[in-house]
């Protein structure tokens, strides 16, 4: 494909007054920038995904999951309320007590807690 210098010098024209006018050309569109809660809520939820896959479930009781998922579903925005009450779960709890802190949010960030 041989392209004339006129073809070539109209479109580097083109772009120049694109570039000047403060337009910008893009083939994908940048995702916007996350906020830091958005960032620490997808660090979370990753950990939580990897600590589930790598031990499983056995010994967490339904409860336990289905509060620790609606925390996440809320983009972990709602009040902690995930009471962990066997061992298995307590383990977990503080596993993903360290897993957040290690992705740079606060210790109580996690959704744990028991009111009694």
């Amino acid at each position: 494909m041989n392209l004339s210098l006129k073809t070539i010098a109209a479109t580097v024209a083109l772009l120049a007054g694109f570039i000047a006018s403060g337009a910008t050309l893009s083939v994908a569109q940048e995702p916007q920038p996350q906020s830091w809660p958005e960032v620490k809520c997808a660090r979370y939820k990753k950990a939580w995904s990897e600590a589930l896959a790598h031990r499983g479930t056995k010994g967490l009781s339904r409860e336990f999951i289905d509060r620790h998922e609606a925390f996440l579903a809320s983009g972990c925005l709602t009040k902690g309320d995930v009471c962990p009450r066997s061992a298995e779960e307590l383990k977990l709890a503080n596993m993903m007590v360290v897993a957040a802190m290690n992705a740079g949010t606060a210790s109580t960030f996690p959704p744990f807690s028991c009111s009694k």
